[in-house]
């Protein structure tokens, strides 16, 4: 599927909900729900490209590895993130999908110190 596909799918159950509003409303959440549950799994099948082509960088380059399982770590926390506070959004609860989107932040800062803990020790050496 492509991007065509899942705009389709979207479009189709978006509009399936708004249909389905007037007869039982929680339908057409749960309807929405499940097509983006179905796209976000589609989503992490697409991951496979991502890594071989990370894996492909490293091994051309000498990254350290412990950067690149950063990078996907942080890749991975803003996808989940984005999606569920959308999901979260979507089904009129903002505050908490601001929440999750906050959290996903602060997690994507954490995860990321020791990466910055050694750019400033490159510097150190620089300035030494």
């Amino acid at each position: 599927m492509t991007i065509i596909g899942a705009a389709a799918a979207g479009l189709t159950a978006v509009l399936l909900a708004v249909q389905l509003k007037s007869v039982k409303s929680e339908y057409g959440i749960y309807l929405v729900m499940a097509a983006g549950i179905f796209i976000f799994l589609y989503g992490l099948s697409r991951m496979k490209i991502v890594l071989e082509t990370l894996e492909m960088i490293r091994s051309c380059i000498q990254v350290d590895s412990a950067y690149l399982s950063t990078l996907i770590k942080m890749i991975g926390i803003a996808y989940v993130a984005e999606f569920t506070s959308g999901i979260c959004k979507d089904a009129g609860y903002g505050a908490v999908g601001n929440q999750i989107e906050l959290f996903g932040k602060l997690s994507i800062l954490s995860v990321s110190m020791p990466v910055f803990a050694a750019l400033i020790e490159t510097m150190q050496s620089f300035l030494a």
